[in-house]
């Protein structure tokens, strides 16, 4: 069989033309094709469903708006109810006010009418000690009572704070329970004081003007002094009537003549005492009458 030649078959689609990149077709897929298939479609996807929203920006402006909007209702919704419960607080805060003012003049009231009837009191005690008077007896009860001014020859007493009333006269303060922690003058000071006149023979004895009588009280309020609960501020000056030279020297020797002459060197506290020919002393603003009757019960064994 006589062979005929052999004719390539004729192609009915062209050739493709050749690319210069034929050998390199492995890094030119890796380029056209950088993204998984799977991430390509979400990425469509995701920009398909943007399409229609805001842009991020703007988003942010609305929202900070919104919020200043929020607010401001806020605001203006709390001084709307400021504005309407403001005239009923005011009016609670003038009756309570009012209230104040008038408990306070009522107190005043009871106040003015407990100090005249105290003066009353004490009218009345004088007057009964004046018409028991007429013997030695009982104008020396009264005048021990405090119940009658008096006048004659004593001695004047001065007792102040140290200059440096803070931290004593010489910086230290005194360390026994017998004195005081500073340089000032303390109740129990003058206590001693008045106490020493009363031994050493006064017959009757005031400070700053507030007569002293048995029943009377020397106390403490803070860094003041009571006496007979009215306060007192230093200098206090003590007038004490009786023989002034003699009642000089025995208060100036006795324990408590010493205990002031301690204070006056050892803390600065400033003391003063001189005799006078006159004093005149006030009698006590209130009285208190006390009798006193013999037992006649006859004690057992």
């Amino acid at each position: 069989m006589c062979g005929m030649p052999q004719v390539p078959p004729i192609r009915s689609t062209p050739a493709r033309p050749f690319r210069p990149d034929a050998s390199m077709s492995l890094i030119t897929n890796v380029m056209d094709h950088s993204l998984d298939d799977g991430y390509a479609e979400a990425a469509a996807r995701k920009k398909a469903a943007g399409q229609g929203a805001l842009p991020k920006p703007l988003r942010a402006r609305l929202g900070l708006a919104a919020g200043l909007v929020l607010a401001a209702l806020v605001v203006t919704v709390g001084a709307a109810q400021a504005r309407v419960a403001a005239p009923v607080v005011a009016k609670e805060r003038q009756e309570l006010i009012d209230r104040i003012d008038r408990e306070t003049a009522a107190a005043d009231k009871l106040e003015s009418d407990v100090d005249e009837l105290r003066a009353d009191v004490s009218a009345r005690q004088r007057q009964a000690l004046r018409q028991s008077g007429g013997n030695p007896q009982a104008d020396l009860v009264s005048t021990l009572a405090g119940a009658t001014e008096v006048h004659g020859p004593g001695v004047k007493l001065i007792v102040d704070d140290a200059k440096d009333a803070s931290t004593g006269g010489n910086g230290n303060p005194r360390e026994t329970s017998g004195f005081s922690d500073t340089g000032r003058v303390r109740d129990r000071d003058m206590q001693r004081v008045v106490n020493g006149l009363w031994q050493s023979g006064a017959e009757a004895v005031s400070v700053n003007g507030q007569r002293l009588t048995a029943l009377s009280a020397i106390r403490a309020a803070g860094d003041a002094i009571l006496v007979d609960n009215k306060p007192l501020v230093p200098p206090y000056t003590v007038l004490a009537v009786g023989d002034g030279p003699r009642l000089s020297t025995r208060f100036q020797n006795s324990p408590d003549g010493l205990y002031l002459h301690a204070l006056q060197d050892n803390y600065g506290i400033r003391t003063a005492i001189s005799t006078e020919s006159d004093l005149r002393l006030p009698a006590a603003p209130s009285v208190t009458v006390r009798t006193a009757q013999p037992s006649t019960e006859k004690g057992t064994s």
